[in-house]
């Protein structure tokens, strides 16, 4: 007689003598759990499950969650599960229902949005937001209607468009380690010892040694043998440790003076500019680690204690990191400093910190990157962290849309950033600020009594630092509410002085009270009149962040000189590729419209150069050296050879040093796989899929996505990116902590593990007569001295193909290696600041201990 309950199904199904899965009891009470099971079973899904009058609701999705608001996936309900399912994790015997592996792959909680509830299940819909390590923001379950004879009830997931959402894959691809135990798929079949992570979307960082056994064939937890995985094959041939990490918890980086933007009357154009809002609050840096986390203002004062809502957040990133950003309170969902201020004065809650750099991570000095890396270095620190902390947008050129939208919507302006740019804590022009409205800081020089009955004061009398001291500037008597009035008369009272600290012209002066000029307000006005006082002024707030000596008028300054107008290019008519006509001039236009996007992969790493001074039909040749030749533009980093000696390579750090080398031939750049900070540690790996002679693109294709899955297994996200050749590289970021030696011998392993398990299909020797019919697979670029090409990097081929990045989706529509050339310079900038390619190249992953 079946069980009465939604649970009938399930224990029905099942043979508790046979399968670890809890049997479980329908709970009392209600909760709002959410999770997320990677299933690999006939066929791999990932089984969505959301608590829901004391049981969990399944889903199970085929192709798994998506971050594309457009990518509709299929979820096929199931039956309901106990709670107590929501900590499973391990293998379910072959023969029995469900039968395979089970990763805990995401949790948190859930809720309707305002409005709907869970009973909307029932008509065939939900509209949710989720919490979860993984899964976040607003979601929607439509049940389909039934089609013909389907037994099945099958529904669609859908992520709905808000600031979580981004590219279609992006979630199954890096999201490769159970949330709990940081074990891969492969590791949990294997059984191997579950080791505690802090759940966060990055892939595990430390694993166990395997203990015993036959390393080319495990058997899984239930008994059933498992296929010899990407780790035992790797350890089978293991000459030693090449993991060594050091455990140590980094200490929290000291304060660093922020960079601080020069006020300009309009936008700068150009791809070479990046485009964020302009956020209404204080500014703040936070460092995370040992003696950590600290939240400093931009004169670096410690606020931690002002912040603890913040402080809380930072606490749960990753250690030795230094943010900068701005702290917020919203109101009516835009930024407003009156609403910080209340939110400050009642304890710091309900604040959100927009961080838009990143000046160190994990104890490394980042300030010398372009800032479009260090942005997006710090999109994929942020990723999945506490939502207190967001990672502030931008856009790459069209910033004068984005400035428009946010005078139109009523925000402060836009700061215009140079996307090639390293950090410096000064003003500059490097960094812009342009303000739909004026607003500035002005010190307080006194106030004026009001007649109003019950009004502390009528108006605030302003003041500017001069060449020669404080001058007038003018006098605010709009903006404030009544709490304001009270506790800024008691601020004043207590500064109470007789004279005034500057000049005042005698009608204003009349009535006055003067005060110690220590307090700044920030104040919005229409203008500045001839006589330098402001018109039509509004307070906005204190700045207590600001000292009142630093207050000076803001002048607009001029827009500064674009890179590309700094270099002069000769024989701009010299056709390099004869076969499509295109020119030095050209080339050279392609790498100054591209210079923000292939900048973050480009600068600060030693290079090899291809030259081609006649084109690249005429004699091209590698040049890694220089004695000068190149210009200022181009530096050199002197680096220990294996004879002892020393030789500068060379290295570039901005849009200049690229179009100078385009000015002496240059058509390609290879890049070690470290930076010239510490060349000895690779930042990532790179494995070139070169194929016979007689194979097609297709083939090439599959082999990436099989590299794909067999790095995977063993905890390592990657990215593909066409050659512009013939090939694909795969690529794989690192946190560079290994040295090269223990990189050199995991792709060696690893590439030779691959050749010997399909010995038709891949070599990894590089003897052109052992790829007939097959794929090199060439890990020998991932030793010290040996370089890759670029992203964005354009080759010396026909018809002038680029290395362009593309996601793993998009791999399986694509023809050809060289499917992108330098005619596609706007479609590339396009592409890179997508959804798709969001975090592309980008993980916090180090060598996996085999």
């Amino acid at each position: 007689m079946p069980e009465p309950g939604s649970l009938a199904r399930y224990h029905a199904k099942r043979d508790f003598a046979k399968t670890s899965e809890p049997a479980g009891t329908v709970a009392k009470g209600s909760g709002n759990r959410f999770l997320v099971q990677k299933h690999d079973a006939t066929r791999l899904h990932w089984d969505f499950r959301l608590e829901v009058d004391g049981v969990l609701k399944s889903w199970a999705v085929t192709r798994g969650p998506s971050l594309d608001p457009d990518e509709k996936r299929l979820a096929v309900r199931t039956e309901d599960h106990p709670l107590s399912y929501a900590d499973f994790e391990g293998t379910i015997p072959k023969g029995e229902y469900g039968g395979g592996t089970v990763m805990l792959w995401d949790s948190g909680t859930w809720e309707p949005i305002p409005g709907k509830r869970a009973e909307d299940l029932d008509k065939g819909h939900l509209h949710f937001v989720l919490h979860g390590h993984r899964m976040q923001g607003e979601w929607l379950l439509i049940r389909l209607k039934p089609r013909g004879k389907e037994k099945a009830e099958n529904w669609l997931l859908r992520k709905i468009d808000d600031g979580f959402a981004g590219a279609t894959d992006e979630l199954v691809e890096t999201g490769l380690t159970s949330v709990t135990t940081g074990r891969t798929m492969q590791e949990i079949a294997e059984g191997a010892k579950p080791e505690h992570v802090e759940g966060r979307n990055r892939p595990a960082l430390h694993r166990h040694p395997r203990e015993g056994g036959d390393p080319l064939a495990k058997r899984s937890a239930a008994g059933a043998e498992t296929p010899p995985s990407m780790d035992s094959r790797l350890r089978g041939s293991d000459k030693g440790e090449i993991g060594a990490r050091s455990r140590k918890k980094p200490k929290a980086p000291p304060f660093q003076q922020p960079q601080r933007a020069t006020l300009v009357d309009t936008v700068p154009t150009g791809n070479q500019w990046l485009h964020e809002i302009k956020y209404d609050g204080y500014r703040a840096l936070i460092a995370t680690g040992t003696g950590g986390p600290r939240l400093y203002t931009r004169s670096g004062l410690d606020w931690t204690e002002r912040f603890p809502g913040i402080a809380e957040a930072a606490a749960t990133l990753p250690p030795g990191a230094l943010l900068d950003g701005e702290i917020v309170a919203m109101k009516d969902g835009k930024p407003d400093f009156s609403t910080l201020q209340e939110a400050i004065s009642a304890g710091g809650g309900g604040l959100i910190c927009f961080a838009f750099d990143l000046l160190a991570e994990a104890g490394e000095d980042l300030t010398a990157l372009p800032q479009l890396e260090r942005k997006e270095r710090l999109r994929s620190l942020l990723d999945g962290a506490d939502d207190r902390i967001r990672f502030s947008e931008h856009v790459l050129g069209q910033g004068e849309k984005l400035f428009a939208a946010m005078c139109r919507d009523r925000f402060e302006g836009v700061v215009s950033k140079r996307a090639d740019a390293p950090y410096r804590g000064t003003r500059s022009k490097v960094w812009l600020k342009i303000k739909c409205t004026h607003r500035q800081e002005f010190v307080i020089l006194g106030w004026i009594p009001s007649t109003a009955r019950g009004r502390e004061f009528k108006s605030l009398l302003l003041g500017l630092n001069g060449r020669d001291g404080l001058v007038y500037a003018g006098k605010v008597g709009t903006g404030f509410d009544r709490e304001t009035l009270r506790s800024l008369r008691e601020r004043l009272d207590q500064r109470a002085t007789d004279m005034p600290a500057a000049k005042v012209p005698r009608p204003e002066a009349r009535g006055a009270h003067w005060v110690q000029p220590e307090l700044v307000a920030e104040v919005a006005f229409a203008e500045f009149t001839a006589e330098k006082v402001v018109r039509h002024a509004s307070f906005l707030g204190l700045r207590e962040d600001k000292a009142a000596d630093a207050v000076v008028a803001e002048e607009p300054a001029a827009l500064p000189e674009t890179a590309a107008s700094t270099i002069k290019i000769s024989s701009r008519d010299r056709v390099i590729f004869p076969e499509s006509k295109l020119t030095k001039g050209d080339l050279a236009d392609y790498y100054a419209a591209v210079a923000p996007i292939a900048l973050p992969w480009l600068a600060d790493r030693p290079i090899s150069l291809v030259r081609c001074p006649q084109g690249r039909a005429r004699q091209c040749f590698f040049q890694k050296h220089d004695a000068g030749s190149f210009g200022e533009q181009v530096h050199h980093v002197d680096i220990r050879e294996k004879d002892g000696s020393t030789e500068p390579y060379l290295y570039l750090s901005d849009a200049d040093g690229m179009l100078a080398c385009v000015q002496m031939g240059t058509i390609e750049f290879h890049g070690w796989g470290s930076r010239v900070g510490d060349v000895e540690k690779p930042d990532r790996l790179v494995f070139d899929l070169d194929p016979d002679e007689g194979l097609d693109f297709a083939a090439v294709k599959k082999a990436a996505a099989y590299l794909k899955e067999q790095l995977a297994e063993i905890g390592l996200t990657s990215w593909p990116m066409l050659s512009g050749g013939k090939g694909v590289h795969v690529v794989v970021p690192l946190v560079p902590r290994a040295e090269w030696p223990a990189a050199k011998s995991f792709c060696e392993r690893f590439a030779k593990a691959l050749a010997q398990a399909e010995p038709d299909r891949f070599t990894a020797n590089l003897k052109k007569i052992s790829r007939t019919g097959r794929i090199f697979i060439d890990y020998l670029r991932n030793q010290r001295g040996a370089t890759a090409v670029l992203p964005y990097v354009a080759r010396a081929r026909a018809n002038a193909p680029v290395a362009a990045p593309v996601t793993w989706s998009e791999l399986r529509t694509i023809d050809s290696a060289g499917t992108f050339t330098i005619r596609d310079a706007d479609a590339l900038i396009a592409r890179a600041a997508s959804r798709a390619l969001r975090g592309w190249g980008t993980a916090d992953q180090t060598l996996p201990d085999l």
